[in-house]
Protein backbone atom coordinates (compact mmCIF):
# COMPACT_ATOMS: atom_id res chain seq x y z
CA UNK A 1 0.00 0.00 0.00
CA UNK A 2 1.51 3.27 -1.05
CA UNK A 3 1.61 5.87 1.33
CA UNK A 4 -0.45 8.81 1.19
CA UNK A 5 0.56 12.17 -0.86
CA UNK A 6 1.10 15.15 1.40
CA UNK A 7 0.70 18.65 -0.35
CA UNK A 8 0.17 22.29 0.19
CA UNK A 9 -2.79 23.83 -0.54
CA UNK A 10 -0.79 24.88 -3.99
CA UNK A 11 -0.25 21.42 -4.56
CA UNK A 12 3.24 21.57 -3.19
CA UNK A 13 4.61 17.75 -2.51
CA UNK A 14 5.85 17.82 0.79
CA UNK A 15 7.86 14.94 1.53
CA UNK A 16 8.25 12.99 4.82
CA UNK A 17 11.28 14.22 6.01
CA UNK A 18 13.94 17.18 4.95
CA UNK A 19 17.94 16.82 5.55
CA UNK A 20 19.52 19.48 3.52
CA UNK A 21 18.87 22.81 2.86
CA UNK A 22 21.31 25.41 1.06
CA UNK A 23 23.67 27.40 3.24
CA UNK A 24 22.08 30.14 4.80
CA UNK A 25 24.73 33.24 4.29
CA UNK A 26 21.73 36.03 3.81
CA UNK A 27 21.12 38.42 6.59
CA UNK A 28 18.36 40.28 7.48
CA UNK A 29 18.31 43.35 6.35
CA UNK A 30 20.07 42.78 3.08
CA UNK A 31 18.98 41.93 -0.80
CA UNK A 32 17.09 40.25 -1.31
CA UNK A 33 15.24 40.74 2.14
CA UNK A 34 13.86 37.39 2.43
CA UNK A 35 14.87 37.10 5.94
CA UNK A 36 13.17 40.41 6.51
CA UNK A 37 13.43 44.20 5.51
CA UNK A 38 14.86 44.90 9.10
CA UNK A 39 18.23 43.60 10.44
CA UNK A 40 16.97 43.86 14.25
CA UNK A 41 12.99 43.26 13.13
CA UNK A 42 10.66 42.70 15.61
CA UNK A 43 13.86 43.69 18.57
CA UNK A 44 13.72 47.30 17.47
CA UNK A 45 9.73 47.71 16.62
CA UNK A 46 7.23 45.71 16.68
CA UNK A 47 4.56 45.22 14.14
CA UNK A 48 1.66 47.31 13.84
CA UNK A 49 -1.17 46.05 15.42
CA UNK A 50 -4.38 46.89 13.58
CA UNK A 51 -8.07 46.13 14.48
CA UNK A 52 -9.54 46.75 11.15
CA UNK A 53 -13.02 48.32 12.00
CA UNK A 54 -16.07 50.74 10.39
CA UNK A 55 -19.61 50.09 10.54
CA UNK A 56 -23.03 52.19 10.77
CA UNK A 57 -22.73 55.67 11.00
CA UNK A 58 -19.33 57.75 10.81
CA UNK A 59 -20.18 58.44 14.95
CA UNK A 60 -20.74 55.05 15.81
CA UNK A 61 -17.21 53.85 14.10
CA UNK A 62 -15.88 56.91 15.85
CA UNK A 63 -16.67 55.28 19.00
CA UNK A 64 -15.27 51.62 18.13
CA UNK A 65 -11.84 53.94 17.18
CA UNK A 66 -11.50 55.43 20.26
CA UNK A 67 -12.07 52.13 22.36
CA UNK A 68 -10.10 50.23 20.17
CA UNK A 69 -6.96 52.78 20.75
CA UNK A 70 -7.67 52.78 24.46
CA UNK A 71 -7.12 48.72 24.44
CA UNK A 72 -3.56 49.79 22.64
CA UNK A 73 -4.23 49.53 19.27
CA UNK A 74 -1.13 51.34 17.52
CA UNK A 75 -2.85 52.13 13.89
CA UNK A 76 -6.44 52.31 12.70
CA UNK A 77 -7.69 50.40 9.62
CA UNK A 78 -11.03 51.58 8.18
CA UNK A 79 -13.54 49.52 6.59
CA UNK A 80 -15.70 51.55 4.36
CA UNK A 81 -19.68 50.16 3.20
CA UNK A 82 -20.39 49.16 -0.11
CA UNK A 83 -21.90 51.89 -1.78
CA UNK A 84 -19.08 54.12 -0.57
CA UNK A 85 -16.49 51.81 -2.33
CA UNK A 86 -18.45 51.73 -5.59
CA UNK A 87 -19.23 55.42 -5.74
CA UNK A 88 -22.39 56.30 -4.53
CA UNK A 89 -23.86 58.48 -1.87
CA UNK A 90 -26.12 56.81 0.64
CA UNK A 91 -29.11 58.26 -0.61
CA UNK A 92 -28.59 56.70 -3.91
CA UNK A 93 -31.03 53.68 -5.18
CA UNK A 94 -28.09 51.54 -5.99
CA UNK A 95 -27.57 51.96 -2.13
CA UNK A 96 -30.68 50.49 -0.80
CA UNK A 97 -30.23 47.86 1.72
CA UNK A 98 -26.62 48.75 2.24
CA UNK A 99 -25.87 51.58 4.30
CA UNK A 100 -23.47 51.10 6.91
CA UNK A 101 -23.61 47.20 6.43
CA UNK A 102 -20.08 46.20 5.65
CA UNK A 103 -18.32 48.92 6.69
CA UNK A 104 -18.74 52.60 7.73
CA UNK A 105 -20.83 54.98 5.10
CA UNK A 106 -19.10 57.94 3.94
CA UNK A 107 -20.84 60.81 1.48
CA UNK A 108 -18.77 63.68 2.22
CA UNK A 109 -15.63 65.70 4.11
CA UNK A 110 -18.56 65.99 7.42
CA UNK A 111 -18.60 62.50 7.73
CA UNK A 112 -14.42 62.20 7.75
CA UNK A 113 -14.25 65.06 10.50
CA UNK A 114 -16.89 63.03 12.32
CA UNK A 115 -15.11 59.45 11.31
CA UNK A 116 -12.01 60.96 13.35
CA UNK A 117 -13.17 63.92 16.16
CA UNK A 118 -11.11 63.64 19.02
CA UNK A 119 -8.30 61.61 16.98
CA UNK A 120 -5.08 63.74 15.73
CA UNK A 121 -3.98 62.56 12.39
CA UNK A 122 -0.53 63.72 12.59
CA UNK A 123 -0.75 61.43 15.96
CA UNK A 124 -1.56 57.81 13.94
CA UNK A 125 -1.23 56.24 11.00
CA UNK A 126 -4.61 54.88 9.45
CA UNK A 127 -5.17 52.56 6.43
CA UNK A 128 -7.94 52.69 4.66
CA UNK A 129 -9.49 49.52 2.01
CA UNK A 130 -10.82 51.83 -0.73
CA UNK A 131 -9.99 51.35 -4.39
CA UNK A 132 -12.59 52.35 -6.80
CA UNK A 133 -13.12 55.87 -5.01
CA UNK A 134 -9.33 55.87 -3.56
CA UNK A 135 -8.63 59.32 -4.59
CA UNK A 136 -11.97 61.16 -3.42
CA UNK A 137 -11.41 59.06 0.66
CA UNK A 138 -7.77 60.65 -0.06
CA UNK A 139 -9.01 63.70 -0.46
CA UNK A 140 -10.98 63.91 2.06
CA UNK A 141 -8.45 62.68 4.43
CA UNK A 142 -5.77 65.43 3.07
CA UNK A 143 -8.70 68.11 3.49
CA UNK A 144 -9.29 67.23 7.13
CA UNK A 145 -5.78 66.93 8.17
CA UNK A 146 -5.13 70.40 7.01
CA UNK A 147 -8.30 71.94 8.64
CA UNK A 148 -6.32 70.08 12.11
CA UNK A 149 -3.33 72.18 11.12
CA UNK A 150 -1.36 68.60 10.18
CA UNK A 151 2.03 68.80 8.66
CA UNK A 152 0.98 66.79 5.02
CA UNK A 153 4.29 65.55 4.61
CA UNK A 154 4.39 64.12 8.29
CA UNK A 155 1.02 62.23 7.92
CA UNK A 156 1.42 58.61 7.41
CA UNK A 157 -1.02 55.59 6.14
CA UNK A 158 -1.87 53.58 3.40
CA UNK A 159 -5.08 53.42 0.50
CA UNK A 160 -4.94 49.99 -0.98
CA UNK A 161 -5.87 51.53 -4.05
CA UNK A 162 -5.10 48.49 -6.01
CA UNK A 163 -8.23 48.61 -8.93
CA UNK A 164 -6.25 45.53 -10.48
CA UNK A 165 -7.38 42.80 -8.23
CA UNK A 166 -11.20 44.31 -8.18
CA UNK A 167 -11.19 43.36 -11.90
CA UNK A 168 -9.62 39.87 -11.18
CA UNK A 169 -11.02 38.95 -7.74
CA UNK A 170 -13.07 40.82 -5.71
CA UNK A 171 -15.40 43.27 -7.96
CA UNK A 172 -15.98 46.66 -6.69
CA UNK A 173 -14.43 48.87 -9.76
CA UNK A 174 -16.59 51.68 -11.60
CA UNK A 175 -14.72 52.74 -14.11
CA UNK A 176 -12.43 51.01 -17.02
CA UNK A 177 -8.70 49.37 -16.42
CA UNK A 178 -6.78 52.61 -18.46
CA UNK A 179 -8.66 55.17 -16.89
CA UNK A 180 -8.54 53.71 -13.40
CA UNK A 181 -4.83 53.15 -13.44
CA UNK A 182 -4.75 56.85 -14.26
CA UNK A 183 -6.27 57.95 -10.96
CA UNK A 184 -3.95 55.49 -9.30
CA UNK A 185 -0.63 56.75 -11.29
CA UNK A 186 -2.29 60.62 -10.58
CA UNK A 187 -1.85 59.45 -6.78
CA UNK A 188 1.22 58.10 -7.11
CA UNK A 189 2.47 61.51 -8.73
CA UNK A 190 0.75 63.78 -6.38
CA UNK A 191 1.84 62.08 -2.96
CA UNK A 192 5.48 61.84 -4.11
CA UNK A 193 5.71 65.62 -4.11
CA UNK A 194 3.06 66.39 -0.95
CA UNK A 195 2.70 63.64 1.21
CA UNK A 196 6.16 61.49 0.76
CA UNK A 197 5.48 59.30 4.00
CA UNK A 198 1.97 57.76 2.87
CA UNK A 199 1.73 54.85 1.38
CA UNK A 200 0.00 55.37 -2.07
CA UNK A 201 -1.01 52.10 -2.74
CA UNK A 202 -1.36 48.24 -1.11
CA UNK A 203 -1.10 45.99 -3.45
CA UNK A 204 -3.38 43.20 -2.46
CA UNK A 205 -3.18 39.65 -2.67
CA UNK A 206 -5.89 39.25 0.36
CA UNK A 207 -9.36 39.63 -1.74
CA UNK A 208 -7.67 37.23 -4.85
CA UNK A 209 -7.02 34.54 -1.96
CA UNK A 210 -10.47 35.36 -0.26
CA UNK A 211 -11.96 34.85 -3.79
CA UNK A 212 -10.58 31.08 -3.42
CA UNK A 213 -6.69 31.11 -4.63
CA UNK A 214 -4.30 29.12 -3.63
CA UNK A 215 -1.11 30.49 -1.80
CA UNK A 216 1.30 30.50 -4.96
CA UNK A 217 -1.61 32.03 -7.00
CA UNK A 218 -2.26 34.73 -4.37
CA UNK A 219 1.65 36.02 -4.29
CA UNK A 220 2.10 35.49 -7.91
CA UNK A 221 -1.12 37.39 -9.30
CA UNK A 222 -0.45 39.87 -6.67
CA UNK A 223 3.31 40.78 -7.38
CA UNK A 224 1.98 40.81 -11.21
CA UNK A 225 -0.13 43.48 -10.61
CA UNK A 226 2.45 44.67 -8.62
CA UNK A 227 4.86 45.07 -11.61
CA UNK A 228 2.07 46.46 -13.99
CA UNK A 229 1.73 49.58 -11.28
CA UNK A 230 5.40 49.93 -11.58
CA UNK A 231 5.52 50.05 -15.36
CA UNK A 232 2.62 52.21 -15.12
CA UNK A 233 4.25 54.80 -12.91
CA UNK A 234 7.52 54.32 -14.51
CA UNK A 235 5.74 55.62 -17.82
CA UNK A 236 4.70 58.78 -16.53
CA UNK A 237 7.97 59.15 -15.65
CA UNK A 238 8.16 58.75 -11.95
CA UNK A 239 11.56 57.75 -10.27
CA UNK A 240 11.58 54.29 -9.21
CA UNK A 241 13.67 54.97 -6.57
CA UNK A 242 11.42 57.36 -4.87
CA UNK A 243 8.20 55.97 -5.67
CA UNK A 244 8.13 52.50 -5.37
CA UNK A 245 9.65 53.51 -1.90
CA UNK A 246 5.98 54.11 -0.84
CA UNK A 247 3.88 50.89 -2.43
CA UNK A 248 2.75 47.95 0.30
CA UNK A 249 1.57 44.75 0.05
CA UNK A 250 -1.40 43.44 1.90
CA UNK A 251 -1.39 39.57 1.81
CA UNK A 252 -3.85 36.68 3.16
CA UNK A 253 -2.75 34.35 6.30
CA UNK A 254 -4.39 31.01 5.44
CA UNK A 255 -4.14 27.83 7.72
CA UNK A 256 -1.39 25.82 6.03
CA UNK A 257 1.39 27.19 8.80
CA UNK A 258 4.60 26.81 6.91
CA UNK A 259 3.23 27.51 3.38
CA UNK A 260 2.08 30.75 4.47
CA UNK A 261 5.43 31.36 6.34
CA UNK A 262 7.38 30.47 3.08
CA UNK A 263 4.99 32.46 0.84
CA UNK A 264 5.47 35.95 2.76
CA UNK A 265 9.47 34.95 2.95
CA UNK A 266 9.17 34.14 -1.20
CA UNK A 267 7.37 37.47 -1.78
CA UNK A 268 9.98 39.77 -0.09
CA UNK A 269 12.83 37.83 -2.29
CA UNK A 270 11.03 37.62 -5.47
CA UNK A 271 10.03 41.99 -5.17
CA UNK A 272 13.50 42.51 -4.66
CA UNK A 273 14.42 40.68 -8.09
CA UNK A 274 11.30 42.65 -9.73
CA UNK A 275 11.94 45.69 -8.89
CA UNK A 276 15.76 46.15 -9.91
CA UNK A 277 15.51 44.35 -13.16
CA UNK A 278 12.99 47.60 -13.37
CA UNK A 279 15.92 49.27 -12.02
CA UNK A 280 15.77 50.22 -8.92
CA UNK A 281 19.04 50.77 -7.20
CA UNK A 282 18.07 51.75 -3.25
CA UNK A 283 17.76 49.60 -1.26
CA UNK A 284 14.35 50.94 0.23
CA UNK A 285 13.18 50.81 -2.77
CA UNK A 286 13.59 47.00 -3.71
CA UNK A 287 12.14 46.17 -0.03
CA UNK A 288 8.58 44.42 0.24
CA UNK A 289 6.57 46.22 2.77
CA UNK A 290 3.32 44.05 4.24
CA UNK A 291 0.13 44.27 5.77
CA UNK A 292 -1.01 41.09 6.87
CA UNK A 293 -5.07 40.04 7.83
CA UNK A 294 -5.67 36.86 9.00
CA UNK A 295 -7.79 34.32 6.93
CA UNK A 296 -11.85 35.64 6.83
CA UNK A 297 -12.93 33.33 4.59
CA UNK A 298 -11.26 30.37 7.02
CA UNK A 299 -13.76 31.56 9.68
CA UNK A 300 -16.37 29.06 10.85
CA UNK A 301 -19.85 30.09 11.37
CA UNK A 302 -20.54 26.23 13.05
CA UNK A 303 -18.79 26.40 16.36
CA UNK A 304 -17.25 29.98 16.08
CA UNK A 305 -15.50 29.98 19.10
CA UNK A 306 -13.13 27.41 17.03
CA UNK A 307 -11.45 30.32 14.96
CA UNK A 308 -9.75 32.03 18.04
CA UNK A 309 -7.51 29.09 17.21
CA UNK A 310 -7.39 29.40 13.99
CA UNK A 311 -6.57 33.31 13.61
CA UNK A 312 -4.00 32.73 16.15
CA UNK A 313 -2.22 30.18 14.12
CA UNK A 314 -2.36 32.52 11.01
CA UNK A 315 -1.12 35.35 13.33
CA UNK A 316 1.87 33.18 14.00
CA UNK A 317 2.48 32.55 11.01
CA UNK A 318 2.56 36.01 9.86
CA UNK A 319 4.78 37.30 12.68
CA UNK A 320 6.96 34.34 11.78
CA UNK A 321 7.42 35.36 8.23
CA UNK A 322 8.05 39.01 8.50
CA UNK A 323 4.92 41.23 8.63
CA UNK A 324 5.21 44.43 9.31
CA UNK A 325 1.77 45.05 10.37
CA UNK A 326 -1.22 42.62 11.29
CA UNK A 327 -4.96 42.46 11.54
CA UNK A 328 -6.22 39.55 13.46
CA UNK A 329 -10.39 38.65 12.86
CA UNK A 330 -12.68 38.23 15.12
CA UNK A 331 -14.32 34.86 15.85
CA UNK A 332 -17.64 35.88 15.21
CA UNK A 333 -16.82 37.20 11.73
CA UNK A 334 -18.46 34.21 10.22
CA UNK A 335 -21.84 35.39 11.69
CA UNK A 336 -21.33 39.60 11.62
CA UNK A 337 -19.23 42.26 12.38
CA UNK A 338 -17.16 41.74 15.11
CA UNK A 339 -18.42 42.91 18.49
CA UNK A 340 -16.85 44.49 20.83
CA UNK A 341 -16.00 41.49 22.83
CA UNK A 342 -14.71 39.67 19.78
CA UNK A 343 -12.28 42.61 18.89
CA UNK A 344 -11.11 42.56 21.79
CA UNK A 345 -9.90 39.31 22.00
CA UNK A 346 -8.40 39.68 18.29
CA UNK A 347 -6.25 42.11 19.50
CA UNK A 348 -4.90 40.69 23.09
CA UNK A 349 -3.62 37.61 20.71
CA UNK A 350 -1.42 39.71 19.31
CA UNK A 351 -0.33 41.25 22.42
CA UNK A 352 0.12 38.10 23.61
CA UNK A 353 1.97 36.96 20.86
CA UNK A 354 3.97 39.83 21.19
CA UNK A 355 4.86 40.06 24.97
CA UNK A 356 4.39 36.34 25.79
CA UNK A 357 5.63 34.03 23.44
CA UNK A 358 8.91 34.66 23.01
CA UNK A 359 9.02 34.62 18.94
CA UNK A 360 9.93 38.45 18.54
CA UNK A 361 13.02 37.77 20.54
CA UNK A 362 15.39 36.78 17.50
CA UNK A 363 14.89 37.79 13.86
CA UNK A 364 13.93 34.83 10.88
CA UNK A 365 14.05 32.04 13.55
CA UNK A 366 13.16 29.63 11.45
CA UNK A 367 15.83 30.44 8.79
CA UNK A 368 17.94 27.37 8.06
CA UNK A 369 15.08 24.91 8.55
CA UNK A 370 15.66 22.32 6.01
CA UNK A 371 11.51 22.29 5.19
CA UNK A 372 11.61 26.02 5.43
CA UNK A 373 14.15 26.62 3.15
CA UNK A 374 12.99 24.10 1.00
CA UNK A 375 9.12 25.42 0.56
CA UNK A 376 10.15 28.75 0.09
CA UNK A 377 12.33 27.66 -2.85
CA UNK A 378 9.67 25.68 -4.10
CA UNK A 379 6.89 28.27 -3.55
CA UNK A 380 8.66 31.13 -5.56
CA UNK A 381 9.64 28.79 -8.62
CA UNK A 382 5.71 28.23 -8.74
CA UNK A 383 4.88 32.08 -8.62
CA UNK A 384 7.76 32.90 -11.05
CA UNK A 385 6.14 30.05 -13.76
CA UNK A 386 2.67 32.02 -13.44
CA UNK A 387 3.99 35.25 -13.93
CA UNK A 388 6.26 34.24 -16.66
CA UNK A 389 3.11 33.25 -18.57
CA UNK A 390 1.04 36.49 -17.40
CA UNK A 391 4.04 38.51 -18.84
CA UNK A 392 4.31 36.61 -22.06
CA UNK A 393 0.45 37.80 -22.38
CA UNK A 394 1.80 41.27 -22.04
CA UNK A 395 1.09 41.69 -18.16
CA UNK A 396 -2.16 41.64 -15.71
CA UNK A 397 -4.27 44.04 -17.54
CA UNK A 398 -4.22 41.94 -20.57
CA UNK A 399 -4.26 38.94 -18.19
CA UNK A 400 -7.49 40.21 -16.76
CA UNK A 401 -9.20 41.09 -19.91
CA UNK A 402 -8.67 37.82 -21.08
CA UNK A 403 -10.17 36.03 -17.58
CA UNK A 404 -6.94 34.52 -17.27
CA UNK A 405 -6.66 34.88 -14.02
CA UNK A 406 -10.09 34.69 -12.85
CA UNK A 407 -10.60 31.33 -13.94
CA UNK A 408 -7.24 30.16 -12.66
CA UNK A 409 -9.00 31.72 -9.20
CA UNK A 410 -12.50 29.70 -9.64
CA UNK A 411 -10.37 26.94 -10.52
CA UNK A 412 -8.70 26.59 -7.20
CA UNK A 413 -11.70 27.71 -5.40
CA UNK A 414 -13.80 25.03 -7.21
CA UNK A 415 -10.98 22.36 -6.26
CA UNK A 416 -10.90 23.22 -2.72
CA UNK A 417 -14.80 23.37 -1.81
CA UNK A 418 -14.83 19.96 -4.06
CA UNK A 419 -12.25 18.60 -1.46
CA UNK A 420 -14.48 19.85 1.53
CA UNK A 421 -16.93 18.11 0.91
CA UNK A 422 -15.96 14.91 -0.17
CA UNK A 423 -14.02 14.64 3.19
CA UNK A 424 -10.47 14.93 1.66
CA UNK A 425 -10.04 18.22 3.17
CA UNK A 426 -11.05 18.44 7.02
CA UNK A 427 -12.86 21.55 8.52
CA UNK A 428 -13.24 21.24 11.74
CA UNK A 429 -16.41 21.57 13.28
CA UNK A 430 -17.68 21.79 9.37
CA UNK A 431 -17.00 18.19 7.93
CA UNK A 432 -15.59 16.61 11.22
CA UNK A 433 -15.95 16.93 14.45
CA UNK A 434 -19.42 18.12 14.45
CA UNK A 435 -21.83 19.19 17.00
CA UNK A 436 -25.40 20.17 17.59
CA UNK A 437 -24.97 24.17 17.28
CA UNK A 438 -24.94 26.27 20.10
CA UNK A 439 -25.91 29.96 18.60
CA UNK A 440 -23.58 33.06 19.93
CA UNK A 441 -25.38 35.06 22.88
CA UNK A 442 -24.20 38.56 20.94
CA UNK A 443 -24.24 38.90 17.50
CA UNK A 444 -23.67 42.37 15.44
CA UNK A 445 -26.40 43.84 13.90
CA UNK A 446 -27.04 47.14 11.73
CA UNK A 447 -30.50 48.18 10.93
CA UNK A 448 -31.40 50.09 7.68
CA UNK A 449 -32.80 53.13 9.87
CA UNK A 450 -28.63 54.08 9.00
CA UNK A 451 -29.63 55.06 5.14
CA UNK A 452 -32.16 57.42 6.76
CA UNK A 453 -29.50 58.95 8.85
CA UNK A 454 -27.18 59.76 6.35
CA UNK A 455 -30.05 60.95 3.71
CA UNK A 456 -30.96 63.67 6.24
CA UNK A 457 -27.32 64.60 6.49
CA UNK A 458 -27.24 64.78 2.68
CA UNK A 459 -30.15 67.12 2.59
CA UNK A 460 -28.76 69.15 5.81
CA UNK A 461 -25.61 69.23 3.79
CA UNK A 462 -26.55 70.17 0.18
CA UNK A 463 -29.22 72.85 2.04
CA UNK A 464 -26.13 74.37 3.76
CA UNK A 465 -22.73 74.93 1.41
CA UNK A 466 -22.05 76.71 -1.15
CA UNK A 467 -23.66 75.28 -4.13
CA UNK A 468 -22.43 77.90 -6.58
CA UNK A 469 -18.71 76.85 -5.62
CA UNK A 470 -19.11 73.28 -5.49
CA UNK A 471 -21.06 73.42 -8.90
CA UNK A 472 -18.33 75.40 -10.08
CA UNK A 473 -15.29 72.99 -8.29
CA UNK A 474 -17.20 69.66 -10.48
CA UNK A 475 -17.05 71.95 -13.70
CA UNK A 476 -13.19 72.18 -13.36
CA UNK A 477 -12.73 69.04 -12.74
CA UNK A 478 -14.60 67.39 -15.31
CA UNK A 479 -12.61 69.35 -17.50
CA UNK A 480 -9.42 68.09 -16.11
CA UNK A 481 -10.53 64.22 -16.82
CA UNK A 482 -11.25 65.15 -20.55
CA UNK A 483 -7.34 65.80 -20.56
CA UNK A 484 -4.17 64.95 -18.92
CA UNK A 485 -3.81 66.74 -15.64
CA UNK A 486 -3.37 65.42 -12.78
CA UNK A 487 -6.94 65.35 -10.46
CA UNK A 488 -5.85 65.25 -7.17
CA UNK A 489 -5.52 68.87 -6.52
CA UNK A 490 -8.94 69.08 -7.92
CA UNK A 491 -10.41 66.35 -6.51
CA UNK A 492 -9.11 68.19 -2.70
CA UNK A 493 -10.62 71.09 -4.07
CA UNK A 494 -14.07 69.57 -4.57
CA UNK A 495 -14.46 68.01 -1.45
CA UNK A 496 -13.21 70.92 0.51
CA UNK A 497 -16.27 72.40 -0.58
CA UNK A 498 -18.58 69.57 0.29
CA UNK A 499 -19.49 68.09 -2.72
CA UNK A 500 -20.10 64.87 -2.02
CA UNK A 501 -18.80 61.39 -3.06
CA UNK A 502 -21.66 60.33 -5.26
CA UNK A 503 -21.28 63.64 -7.11
CA UNK A 504 -17.37 63.29 -7.67
CA UNK A 505 -17.70 60.00 -8.71
CA UNK A 506 -20.28 60.79 -11.56
CA UNK A 507 -18.15 63.27 -12.70
CA UNK A 508 -15.49 60.36 -13.89
CA UNK A 509 -18.74 58.49 -14.81
CA UNK A 510 -19.57 60.33 -17.18
CA UNK A 511 -16.12 61.02 -18.80
CA UNK A 512 -14.74 57.94 -18.06
CA UNK A 513 -17.44 55.60 -18.56
CA UNK A 514 -18.61 52.65 -16.66
CA UNK A 515 -16.73 49.11 -16.61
Amino acid sequence: MSEKKHTTTSGIEIKALYTEAKPMEERPGEFPFTRGIQKDMYRGRLWTMRQYAGFSTAEESNKRYHYLLAQGTTGLSVAFDLPTQIGYDSDHEMADGEVGKVGVAIDSLKDIEILFDGIGLKDITTSMTINATASILLAMYIALAKKQGADLKQISGTIQNDILKEYAARGTYIYPPKPSMRLITDIFEFCSKELPKWNTISISGYHIREAGSTAVQELAFTLANGKTYLKAALDKGLDINVFAKRLSFFFNCHNNFFEEIAKFRAARRMWAKITRDLGATDEKAQMLRFHTQTGGSTLTAQQPLNNVIRVSNQAMAAILGGTQSLHTNGYDEALSLPTESAAKIALRTQQIIAFESGVTDTVDPLAGSFFVESLTDDVEAAAWAYIDRIDAMGGSVNAIESDYMQNEIAGAAYQYQKEIENGERISVGVNKFTQKEEGLTEVFNIDDSIRKLQAEKLDHLKSTRDQVAVEQSLKQLREAAKGNTNLMPLIIDAVEKYATLGEIANVFRDVFGVY
